[in-house]
């Protein structure tokens, strides 16, 4: 693994105090960072990294999901890249394009902004409804903590450009999120 450090910046609103004491009580169990790292080094990045997650309500992530996606329905999960290009070497059909490539249309030629080497690199934002956690854990059997690390990885992984619109991204993404859980012994 890599001698490096990733930074997660943690903020936690799920509505009342008895659900983020709960969150915090697993949160003291949870290796977020480490999911973070391993996450990155299975897919070949080896650079301190900063992540911003919001652990959130139903209702706070339905209005994000509305807002960004037009889609007025809750998900588990939303990841916001703050990088204008994928930065994994993966397939085409694996990743996300480029927000301002369009079919046919050629690389424009723009400044881009280069995070100075001494300086770590943001890739974005992550917001996980905590509910829908709890909910999809119990339907299919796995602990709460093992399906919020999943997402976890599973939200790198689009940050730093892999895509599952596609079955091939789909089943990249499915087997790296694996392969990370089972590095870092979590169990279902």
């Amino acid at each position: 693994m890599a001698d490096y450090n990733s930074q997660v910046e943690l903020s936690i609103d799920l509505g009342n105090e008895e659900e983020e004491l709960e969150f915090k009580y697993l949160l003291s169990s949870l290796q977020l960072e480490t999911v973070v790292l391993r996450t990155l080094s299975q897919v070949g990045i080896d650079q301190p990294v900063q992540v911003a997650v919001l652990i959130t309500t139903e209702d706070m992530i339905r209005s994000l999901n509305k807002q960004y996606r037009s889609q007025d329905t809750p998900t588990d999960v939303l990841s916001f890249p703050l990088l204008e290009k994928p930065i994994v070497n993966a397939p085409a059909d694996q990743l996300w394009m480029p927000s301002d490539l369009h079919i046919g249309e050629e690389n424009q030629t723009k400044q881009t902004f280069v995070t100075p080497p001494n300086i770590i690199m943001q890739l974005g934002d992550i917001v996980i409804s905590w509910p829908t956690v709890k909910r999809q854990a119990s339907e299919v059997g796995h602990t709460s903590a093992y399906e919020l690390l999943f997402l976890l990885s599973h939200s790198v992984l689009h940050l730093v450009g892999y895509d599952d619109q596609t079955e091939a991204g789909y089943q990249s993404m499915i087997r790296l999120q694996q392969a990370v859980m089972e590095i870092i012994g979590q169990k279902i």
